[in-house]
């Protein structure tokens, strides 16, 4: 819906007189014959025309004006309902993290059950092995027939039994190792430990990222190692466990997402601008609020905390209201200013009078200087709007040079005689 008041180029309480001369400064501007060489001039002018042919017809303004008002209603309600679904998907997201998290955390508990479980077979492993060697330097001591023979006969047993200890550690290790290797033969970072557990995921990079931090920091000081480096077929769940320390050491939880704004408007008088009282408002759920004015004018957006939509797991958000101001018959709101039109009669234009104009607060005395023009205007400061500051708006007072309502001969005498000169 084309907005005519943007067209013209007037604000929505703009009077009949202010759109007329809109009219006319636009029309000369914009009219065919002055834009020759613009193919579109002639549809800006149609456009204008149908703009002040409805702004002018007071009944067709206001018809105009509540369907604009229900156009501007229906944006608004669309406007929240958007909002709404983008509140649902991201609380929807924020389910699936958790639940990543979580799956995470359960398969993290599970390669910490698997290190346990080795490290006990490890352990069993070493007592066996030291059993069996206890056991064959027993049997090789009985076999000893003299003291030098025996002696001999146990240092080349030892140093027998020392290299096959020694091969079967070799073999071991190489065993070990290769399990900790890719199948090209590299050592298995943190970065492809966790990425062929959990694959190539966003939380997989992060998990990666911080095990490659933790094994840094806790292997090396300054270029000295802290502690010796364990079985490499412990150190992918050393890792893990790492990781899970961290996960369990309850880092402080990220906050929750806002909940989208809610939009609505504010229709006040200027006697409630004047008053600084707040004003209710009724929002499309039904809820009523009150909305301070403090400093307010025309288009003014007060801004309410937590008084917006709710949605579960989020942050409730905040209201935005926009201030309007309804129309008056007599006077027009400029920001802070507040103009009326004053009405004086030519002698009174020419000598200069004093008078009084009507204010939105009553009477105020006004002083009209000799020879004034018509659009000419006096300002009285501090009768304006509050600022919210202490400080207040200027009334505006517009001079309009009017005649009698019936004709005055003298009067038309003497403009005959200053037109045309004496006659006889």
């Amino acid at each position: 819906m084309r907005d005519f008041y943007s067209i013209l180029g007037v604000k929505r309480d703009a009077g009949a007189d202010e759109i007329k001369a809109a009219w006319r400064t636009k029309a000369k501007s914009i009219h065919p014959d002055q834009n020759r060489d613009d193919p579109n001039a002639h549809n800006r002018f149609a456009e204008m025309g149908r703009a002040y042919e409805v702004l002018k017809d007071p009944a067709k303004r206001s018809r105009y004006d509540q369907q604009r008002s229900k156009v501007e209603a229906l944006e608004r309600e669309q406007t929240i309902m958007q909002q709404r679904n983008a509140a649902r998907e991201a609380a929807e997201k924020a389910k699936q993290a958790k639940a990543n998290a979580e799956r995470i955390l359960a398969e993290l508990a599970q390669a910490e059950a698997e290190k346990a479980k080795a490290e006990a077979a490890a352990a069993a492993k070493a007592e066996a092995a030291k059993a069996a060697k206890q056991a064959k330097s027993a049997k090789t001591e009985s076999k000893a027939e003299a003291p030098k023979a025996a002696s001999a006969t146990g240092e080349t047993a030892s140093k027998a039994s020392a290299d096959g200890n020694a091969g079967d550690g070799a073999k071991a290790q190489a065993s070990t190792s290769a399990s900790s290797t890719s199948a090209n033969g590299k050592a298995e970072g943190p970065e492809e430990m966790v990425s062929r557990i959990f694959g190539d995921s966003p939380e997989a990079a992060v998990a990666a990222e911080q095990l490659k931090r933790d094994q840094d920091a806790a292997d090396i000081n300054d270029g000295i190692p802290l502690r010796n480096t364990s079985s490499p077929l412990l150190a992918p769940i050393e890792l893990f466990s790492s990781l899970v320390r961290r996960l369990r050491g309850t880092p402080p939880p990220p906050p929750p997402e806002k909940a989208p704004d809610v939009f609505a408007e504010a229709i006040v008088a200027i006697s409630d601008l004047l008053e600084q009282k707040a004003v209710p408002v009724t929002l499309t759920d039904g809820r009523e609020v009150r909305v301070p004015l403090s400093g307010a004018t025309e288009g003014h957006v007060v801004k309410l905390k937590g008084q917006g939509l709710k949605f579960q797991g989020l942050l409730r958000g905040d209201l935005a209201v926009t201030v309007r101001i309804q129309r008056h018959e007599r006077f027009v709101v400029d920001g802070l200013d507040i103009k009326t039109v004053l009405p004086i009669t030519l002698e009174n234009a020419v000598l200069g009078c004093e008078t009084d104009v009507e204010g939105p607060e009553g009477p105020v005395k006004v002083t009209v200087p000799p020879w004034s023009n018509s659009d000419q205007v006096i300002r009285i400061e501090a009768l304006g709007l509050p600022d919210g500051e202490g400080g207040r708006g200027a009334l505006v007072v517009e001079l309009r040079v009017m005649l009698w309502e019936k004709p005055d001969e003298k009067v038309t005498d003497l403009m005959r005689l200053m037109r045309e000169g004496l006659y006889i």
